[in-house]
């Protein structure tokens, strides 16, 4: 019996066509928001087939708008990986990952708050949950985190919450240098510590 090839796109080739359509796309998210024309739009300008495009991007827009988010974390991880991290305490290493995660989004910022938004809306609902999730894993593990106990999970829920309201304040902040928002995430993660402490205090 002969053997049938795999005939279809490599896994290299697939991420390269993704990597087009983003940045096709990307001009046009601000005003269009993520859209299926604007995803069929930013592969015909990338020189992508639709068929292709639609192997790329199963979900259409949905996924074209978590690609855009898996995208900003893996831009942070070498952010950060090339930052002096093991110099930070804790707290500093938190709040410099945070503030990088947004940062590597600085320039896509209306991109970031429409796709925030998009992908609450059902059924996409449960994809923001996803992605929330992968971004506070990758700070995590990004600062060195080993835990496997029920820390791992604590840390994940409690870091979601720092970062959703400081999302929310950088989307509304129009301070220089967004100097707002930084002060608001230096006062979050001020709260967390002391809860943590609190915590701690009482076990013993």
């Amino acid at each position: 019996m002969t053997e049938r090839k795999n005939t279809g796109p490599k896994k290299d080739q697939m991420e390269s066509v993704r990597g087009k359509i983003l940045k096709a796309a990307l001009p046009d998210v601000p005003f269009d928001g993520w859209t299926g024309a604007v995803l069929m739009r930013a592969a015909k300008s990338a020189g992508v087939d639709h068929g292709l495009a639609r192997l790329a991007f199963p979900n259409g827009a949905r996924d074209l708008a978590e690609y855009f988010l898996a995208d900003g974390d893996r831009r942070m991880i070498d952010r950060l990986a090339k930052s002096d991290l093991a110099s930070m305490k804790i707290r500093e290493k938190i709040t410099f990952a945070v503030r990088t995660r947004l940062e590597v989004d600085a320039a896509n910022r209306e991109a970031l708050r429409r796709a925030s938004t998009s992908l609450l809306i059902p059924p996409a609902s449960g994809s923001a949950a996803k992605s929330l999730y992968n971004t506070v894993d990758a700070i995590w593990v990004a600062i060195g985190d080993t835990s496997t106990d029920y820390n791992f999970y604590t840390k994940r829920a409690t870091l979601a919450g720092v970062f959703t309201t400081t999302l929310a304040c950088w989307f509304a902040d129009e301070s220089d240098g967004h100097a707002d928002t930084w002060a608001f995430l230096d006062r979050r993660i001020s709260d967390v510590m002391q809860i943590e402490k609190s915590k701690l205090r009482q076990r013993r």
